[in-house]
């Protein structure tokens, strides 16, 4: 599937979602100022900055997110398998995924509903956990699956496996399977490699591992990873996306697998891949960018 597609003209009301976190008084406060803009040229069918609305049940041409990459995380996970593009606007303080100004929105709108405007489509995967052979927990992410050591924070074993091959067993604080979107974000910050986001792969990371040749892998999102602590400690838990999913037993396995649903991010004029990672992480330097 080709990295950006182009959006069809909307031939009647474009209708949208206007989705943020409520708990940021400044983010409401910018939905309010941006609502009369955004309703001169769309109808919008639901506001929720809860994160409380099943999306997937509702019809709209596009969400428009206000705040930072956790709102878009929470938009993403409430649009469960029917993914429509999301505008992002960056209320936050990083943001690799909130790509867009306030002001840059009514063009966007504009641009967007005459068919003027390209989405990008990112890997999703779906975790499922299983205990005994059945499923206990199924959850839909775009960022990461952490397995994570707990309370009393002694080092685990993490069995890993691949397409059902055993891979080596980890003694650490923990495993990160990222997607290319989640490989700036926790995968990162623990000295995980950045991968081009239209990739079609996934990084395995291992936290702190006791052993030093433990290095990350990136491989191919075609294959199935599955995940197994045969003593977890008794916080031992499994998160997606910044979400306990559910507390580990001895013997639960994680399985980590591409998902059907992409990701669908409506591409900013001039916000390109080297530029994001420029402005986020302080790559300018003494870069000429005029260099010819």
């Amino acid at each position: 599937m080709p990295e950006n597609t182009s959006t069809p003209p909307v031939t009647r009301p474009m209708r949208v979602f206007l989705l943020g976190a409520g708990q940021r008084s400044e983010v409401v406060a910018e939905a309010e100022r941006l609502r009369p803009i955004i309703e001169q040229c769309a109808q919008i069918v639901c506001c929720d900055f809860s994160g409380s609305e099943d999306l997937s049940c509702l019809e709209a041409d596009l969400a428009i997110v206000l705040g930072g990459d956790g709102s878009i995380l929470r938009a993403a996970r409430q649009m469960g398998p029917r993914q429509i593009p999301v505008a992002a606007v960056n209320l936050g303080r990083l943001g690799f995924l909130a790509n867009m100004l306030a002001e840059e929105l009514p063009n966007v709108l504009r641009d967007f509903s005459e068919g003027r405007f390209s989405v990008i489509e990112h890997l999703m995967f779906e975790c499922t956990v299983l205990r005994s052979g059945r499923i206990l927990a199924k959850q839909l992410g775009l960022n990461e699956v952490a397995v994570q050591a707990g309370s009393p924070f002694n080092l685990i074993d993490i069995d890993l496996y691949v397409d059902s091959e055993p891979v080596t067993a980890y003694s650490c604080d923990g495993l990160i399977i990222s997607t290319p979107v989640g490989s700036t974000a926790h995968s990162l910050s623990a000295g995980g490699p950045i991968l081009r986001n239209s990739l079609q792969a996934f990084v395995i990371l291992p936290l702190s591992p006791h052993t030093l040749t433990m290095r990350p892998v990136v491989d191919s999102a075609d294959r199935v990873y599955e995940v197994v602590v045969e003593r977890p400690n008794p916080g031992t838990a499994v998160v997606v996306d910044g979400r306990l999913v559910c507390q580990m037993l001895p013997a639960d396995r994680v399985r980590v697998e591409r998902a059907a649903a992409r990701f669908k991010l409506v591409a900013g004029r001039g916000h390109t891949y080297y530029r994001s990672l420029r402005e986020k992480l302080g790559w300018s330097g003494r870069l000429k960018l005029d260099a010819k």
